[in-house]
């Protein structure tokens, strides 16, 4: 079952268990891109899945490659990451690896800004 939490002040989709579900930048709404040692670092969220509280969006199942069903949620295949240790972390989100982008999964269905790249935007003039 899927569930919706605050995490770093995103609302955000997690697994029952409370961890913080991401999706893949190079997926799409049919084919994941994250197999073989991509797939030990980001564990597909087996399909099919059920809506908790909160969680509003379309769920859905993919067929991976390997023949097993990885939920989806709003056209985006789900994962979880080994580095989250317990639940209402997202240690992933922003992360590049495995060829793309991870973000966490809002509510909403659209990926959630990174929170951990504080770039805060204050160009000093392109160095001059």
């Amino acid at each position: 079952m899927l569930k919706s939490a605050t995490i770093g002040g995103a609302r955000v989709l997690t697994n029952a268990k409370g961890f913080t579900v991401y999706s893949f930048a190079p997926d799409t709404a049919s084919k994941s891109n994250c197999n073989g040692s991509c797939a030990q670092y980001w564990p597909p969220v087996k399909g099919p899945a059920s809506a908790g509280p909160g969680v509003t969006g379309t769920l859905a199942t993919i067929t991976r490659s390997d023949g097993s069903a990885q939920a989806s949620y709003n056209g985006h295949p789900l994962y979880t990451y080994v580095s989250d240790t317990a639940p209402g972390q997202a240690k992933g989100n922003g992360v590049n690896l495995s060829g793309g982008v991870w973000h966490e999964v809002a509510v909403s269905g659209t990926a959630a800004p990174a929170a951990h790249s504080s770039s805060s935007s204050s160009s000093s003039g392109g160095g001059y």
